[in-house]
């Protein structure tokens, strides 16, 4: 247990690093003031209307960097830091949770798949650890229960697996999403070159938290399958 104590460790250690690098980024480029003073709901809703979508509402959501995209109601929730804000980090959430809604509109094939995914996902990751360590407890315990110990680890490992996939699966999505922000950020003038720089720095500092959570999510996944597999 001792290296699986390592690798949480060295997991949430990387986690919140890049999560502070993003916090200091999106300081740093909310200092960053938009020449043309559009705040961040009115460049979501431009894009919007760029697009053709005209049935997404824009609303504010508390908190910090709880900016989201929900297809189940089509809102494009923006937090108290973007939605009213007029700056070069505001720009780039405001935009590239506009992506998300523009990828919705138009089907995107990795949307679509994280969308089925979540509820399955939202169970399973809830119960795909206990099990595993469970299952190895009970297998360990007597030759009687060994086999349904190994079993319920097996389907642990499953669950665990499904999660893995959901989270590989979300990066095309947020990359994607950070694609079409900075192409119509770009295309539209609505940034000036200096501006456009910050928000395409802060969604790759964005989008590196989500890599870290699907390359931590494999490495528990490789770590649990080589215990199985020792055991067995």
């Amino acid at each position: 247990m001792i290296g699986f104590y390592i690798l949480i460790g060295a997991i949430s250690l990387i986690s919140w690093l890049i999560s502070n690098k993003l916090k200091s980024k999106f300081k740093y480029y909310s200092k960053i003031q938009l020449r043309n003073g559009m705040s961040g709901a009115e460049i979501a809703q431009k894009m919007l209307s760029d697009n053709g979508i005209t049935d997404v509402e824009i609303i504010s959501t508390p908190g910090m960097l709880t900016d989201h995209y929900n297809p189940k109601n089509k809102t494009v929730n923006l937090s108290e830091g973007v939605y009213n804000q007029r700056n070069a980090a505001a720009a780039a959430v405001a935009a590239h949770e506009v992506g998300h809604a523009i990828q919705h509109a138009k089907a995107y094939q990795w949307l679509q798949l994280r969308s089925k995914l979540v509820p399955m996902v939202s169970i399973t990751s809830k119960f795909s650890q206990y099990m595993i360590i469970g299952g190895i407890i009970l297998g360990a315990a007597s030759n009687a229960t060994g086999s349904i110990g190994f079993m319920i680890a097996i389907g642990g490992l499953i669950f665990m697996g499904l999660g893995t996939l959901f989270s590989f699966i979300t990066l095309p999505v947020e990359y994607d999403a950070s694609n079409r922000a900075l192409a119509w950020l770009k295309d539209k003038n609505i940034v000036s070159p200096e501006e456009y720089k910050g928000s395409e720095d802060a969604l790759k500092w964005a989008a590196r938290t989500y890599l870290v959570a699907a390359l931590g999510s494999l490495a528990m996944l490789l770590y649990w399958a080589l215990q199985l597999l020792g055991r067995d």
